[in-house]
């Protein structure tokens, strides 16, 4: 996605329609069935599944979770089930990133979702969810990581002057990602505290490796969809993780580290600083879950070396199987988790909605009930889908192409393999899957 879309995107979510909230919808009658569905399991997900029980309660419908997983466990069960032949289940969660691998496993939506339902939300995440014309996924969320970090770190005067006379420059929320590097080692104090920390396995380090490439002035593949990525920016990308590694900066399990473990160790107040999702905003705040609350900053992304900010985003979305025995239930639930009021539930929790409306609504909520941090991640991370956010390739050999890339960044990360070794690796596995797939 270019920058110029992302802009667009939220240029089209700031503009608030002029009618409230709907009135109650309804979903319809589907007594005594069961729907079995799959879904991404984890903390910032969880708050909306206690919403089920009411589609439940107005549909006479019951809803069987079959499994609630990190999507990266999750997406390897499906493919399971696409091999077996299982796709015994109706409603599963997918992402952007995720789902043009799937081929024709999952339904079109404009045939089972009205066009009013569907005119709520962000056009151009509708299009974002879109595979080769169908509508395959109804968005939940959207996301684009930002820098959060514990705010007191940079009121100590003491590590202010200590910081300035190691390094030279005034102690300050960072503004580049040399600045985190430089924060990082001056705050980490291991085993017990750490300056920052990262995901290190699966396509989540395939994508924090791929932003930063783009900020270093790289590029995952050429216009020929020829691999770019083990070129001199992808040497300084990847660098960036190994140098903090072997400084001890970072905690010695991030190889093994998913979204939970980042987000679980930076409210445990034991890491300066973390890149993560607005999801977890009110989570870190919360004084029942986190060490940190009514501690936490947030900025965006900083910047690489090219001058552009990091921004890996995309959006988390439900689907619906062609082999659904009811799409009726499936599109009613679907368009249940999806509609207004859920979203706002999830936009109280920080979470970027999808529907136009809800952006304003959650907003003026938050500052109408003092919430000022909620109004702060908003404004943060609407800046940040406006001028940073660009997604992964939308191809369907994204997947697969980190499959090949992640093993190495992790090899590099833990001394294994030098970083051009790494990425030179990779990049000839990558070739020959882009080959494979009629690219060249």
């Amino acid at each position: 996605m270019s920058r110029l879309t992302a802009k667009a995107l939220v240029a089209t979510a700031l503009v608030p329609l002029l009618a409230g909230p709907l009135a109650a919808q309804d979903y319809g009658n589907f007594d005594g069935y069961t729907l079995r569905v799959k879904l991404i399991g984890g903390a910032q997900y969880e708050p909306l599944y206690a919403e089920i029980a009411k589609w439940e309660e107005m549909t006479g419908a019951k809803v069987e979770i079959l499994s609630r997983k990190n999507h990266f466990e999750l997406d390897r069960e499906i493919k399971q089930d696409i091999a077996a032949g299982t796709l015994d289940w109706c409603v599963g969660s997918n992402h952007t990133s995720f789902a043009p691998q799937y081929g024709n496993i999952y339904a079109d939506l404009n045939e089972l979702i009205d066009a009013e339902t569907l005119a709520g939300f962000v056009p151009l995440v509708l299009e974002h969810s879109t595979v080769d014309g169908r509508l395959v996924q109804l968005p939940r969320h959207s996301d684009v990581s930002n820098l959060f970090y514990i705010k007191s770190l940079y009121e100590d005067t003491e590590k202010q002057a200590a910081f300035k006379a190691e390094y030279g420059y005034d102690l300050a929320p960072p503004e580049t990602w040399a600045q985190v590097a430089d924060q990082a080692k001056f705050f980490a104090n291991p085993p017990d505290f750490y300056g920052t920390q990262y995901v290190g396995k699966d396509e989540a380090i395939t994508g924090r490796f791929y932003e930063m490439l783009v900020a270093e002035g790289g590029q995952l593949f050429t216009e020929d969809w020829e691999p770019a990525f083990n070129s001199e920016a992808g040497v300084r990308a990847l660098n960036w993780f190994v140098d903090l590694y072997n400084a001890n900066a970072v905690p010695k399990g991030v190889p093994n580290y998913l979204w939970d473990d980042t987000g679980l160790g930076f409210a445990s107040g034991t890491v300066a600083m973390n890149l993560d999702w607005g999801g977890w905003s009110a989570f870190f705040n919360d004084p029942a879950n986190s060490k940190v609350a009514g501690d936490v900053g947030l900025i965006r992304a900083p910047k690489g070396s090219s001058g552009l900010r990091t921004g890996w985003s995309g959006s988390h979305t439900f689907s619906i199987t062609e082999t659904c025995d009811n799409k009726e239930a499936a599109a009613s639930f679907v368009s249940f988790l999806t509609d207004y009021d859920r979203q706002m539930v999830e936009a109280r929790k920080g979470l970027l909605p999808t529907r136009t409306q809800v952006w304003e609504d959650a907003k003026a909520e938050f500052q109408s009930s003092g919430q000022d941090f909620l109004v702060e991640v908003f404004d943060t991370f609407q800046a940040s889908m406006a001028e940073d956010a660009f997604t992964p390739p939308l191809i369907p050999e994204w997947i697969e192409v980190s499959n090949v890339l992640w093993p190495r960044l992790q090899a590099a990360i833990v001394g294994d393999m030098t970083a051009q070794e790494a990425l030179d690796e990779a990049a000839a596995e990558a070739l020959i899957i882009m080959e494979d797939a009629g690219y060249r």
